[in-house]
Parts: C-alpha cells; structure tokens; sequence
C-alpha cells in the first residue's frame, strides 16, 4: 500500500493542449485591460502566468497594480466562453485521462497540480477537457502565487498538508511536467520531477534539467505508477 504521496501535475502540453486558443484568450485579455492590441507575447513554456503578463509587451503604457487580477478574470472567462471550440482545436494528450484515472486508484496518492496558469484558467480548462474531478485543486498551485515556478512546490504541498494533516517531503513529492522549467522547479522546490516529453523539449533536454526519469508519452500508466510509488 502506498502511502503519503502529493502528484503535482503540470497542464499545458503535459495533459492537454489548447490548440492555439490560449494564446488568442490571453491576447484578448490582455487587449482589454490595457487597451492596447498585444504586441509581442513573452516566453511562456514553462513560466507563469504573472510573468508572462508581466513581460508582454505593453507598448509603452505604464502598469498599474490592478492590470492582472482584471486580466486573471478576463482570461479565464475567455476560456469559458470559448470552451466550445477550445474542444475542437484542442486535446487530451495520450494516455493522460488514463494515467489519472490509474493513479486516483492507488492509495495513498493525492493528485493536484503545479502551474504557470492562475487558478481560474487551470479550472477552466480541466472542466473543459473533463479533467478536474481527477485531480484536488484546491490543495494546488498556481501563476498567481508567486513568479519563480520552484517556490510553487512547497505552497502546494503546505496545502495539502493543512488540508490532510501529511507532510510532503522531497521523497513524497512528485511533479510531472514537459519542459526543462517544470523538471528545475521539482529540483529546487523540493520533488521529484517526472518529465514527459510531449511538448517541445526533447528527452535529452529533460535529462539534461535533472529529470529523475523522462517518458515520451503518458500512454503507459503501469510505469507511470511504478515511478511513482517506487
């Protein structure tokens, strides 16, 4: 019987994609709350959302403090308004749904997530795609919750610890994610980082971060496990 293990799952391009209605949501977003058509959009593989926001292009305009929380709003409520088509352009990624659904049946694991995107656009998405009742958002961590991705891992296992009462070691914690960014948060932050290489980061990518162990897919659920008991 396993015991005491906090699964922190990254969402873009290591669950689902959007097919390219994320980035036109945040865009619209961003063109709302600063008036401005959105120029160039920062880097975003494997940051968060504060950062991205942060560094996007603003064509001079000053910020001002209230920009994002209007912008975490306006963005998730672009995904809903959008979810329609979010399920025609976009996906699951193999073996996903069944690589949760594998994992919420052994005991003792508790599966949250660990992402660049706010709260209310990672909710979006799973409901849309189906995912959120596999997984405890409330005990995740977020893009809003702090700009440097590794200081997210002990905010979500401080949340399942006051939730549950167990604490989450390095040992007990495990993140999965697709970029070199998720596999360095895992490392720094405090958890073992599964790294699947099914967006743009090669295997060898994600060995070279210090991936405890790299799959190309998530369409093996018994090794997916194995690894994550073991």
């Amino acid at each position: 019987m396993v015991t005491n293990r906090l699964v922190l799952w990254d969402i873009d391009h290591t669950l689902l994609e959007t097919g390219g209605v994320g980035r036109e949501v945040f865009a619209a977003a961003f063109a709302e709350v600063t008036g401005t058509p959105m120029n160039d959009m920062a880097e975003v593989s494997g940051r968060t959302e504060l950062v991205i926001f942060g560094e996007t292009d603003m064509h001079g305009i000053p910020r001002s403090d209230d920009y994002f929380e209007r912008f975490i709003h306006l963005q998730a409520r672009g995904y809903e308004e959008r979810a329609h088509e979010m399920r025609l352009r976009g996906r699951v990624l193999p073996g996903a749904l069944n690589a949760l659904q594998a994992l919420s049946r052994v005991g003792g694991i508790t599966q949250s997530v660990l992402t660049g995107n706010t709260k209310a656009s990672a909710e979006a998405k799973l409901r849309i795609f189906g995912l959120n009742r596999l997984l405890d958002l409330e005990i995740g961590a977020y893009g809003e919750d702090d700009s440097v991705r590794a200081r997210l891992v002990p905010v979500a296992q401080d949340r399942a610890r006051s939730k549950n009462g167990l604490t989450y070691s390095r040992d007990l914690t495990v993140l999965i994610g697709d970029t070199p960014q998720d596999v360095i948060a895992g490392r720094d932050g405090g958890a073992r980082a599964i790294a699947i290489a099914s967006g743009k980061s090669s295997p060898t990518d994600l060995r070279a971060a210090g991936a405890d162990v790299v799959f190309f897919d998530l369409t093996d659920s018994a090794a997916l496990i194995r690894t994550v008991t073991g």
